[in-house]
């Protein structure tokens, strides 16, 4: 008597690359670690020594789609805006994006913008947001 076992399908998997930015920085970081208090700095797993440009041009030679650029906290935005340049179309970008800042990213060559800080506040989605963005960029 033949036994079968079910067939095991594994889906083709793809890269989503991805470049954290903390003070400007490539960097991978425990994330209950970061804070906006100045005197508790985030736990650093990885702290890259290449440029988020770098990192982009590298991403766009390879042809790797469907990336992000996240901006966590301040001081982020000429290193976001390099990557941007570096792989027009290419990546998304997110971190602090809200209606008065969201066009100047998508000229830069951001591909989309991601808004999750902007409409959820306090753990909640925030509707009345969600319109107000769409003006911001259409």
């Amino acid at each position: 008597r033949a036994l079968w076992a079910p067939l095991l399908v594994i889906p083709m998997t793809r890269f989503r690359p991805c470049i954290d930015l903390h003070a400007g920085v490539v960097k991978q970081i425990v994330g209950s670690t970061l804070s906006d208090d100045p005197d508790r700095p985030p736990v650093e797993n990885f702290v890259a020594k290449r440029s988020p440009a770098e990192f982009a041009a590298l991403y766009a030679q390879a042809q790797l789609e469907g990336g992000h650029v996240i901006m966590l906290g301040p001081g982020n935005e000429a290193s976001a805006l390099a990557a941007l340049a570096a792989y027009p179309g290419g990546l998304q970008i997110g971190g602090g994006i809200n209606p008065q800042n969201a066009t100047r990213y998508l000229d830069a060559g951001a591909s989309h913008v991601i808004v999750t800080s902007y409409v959820f506040r306090d753990g909640r989605l925030d509707e009345e947001r969600l319109p107000e963005k769409g003006k911001g960029v259409g």
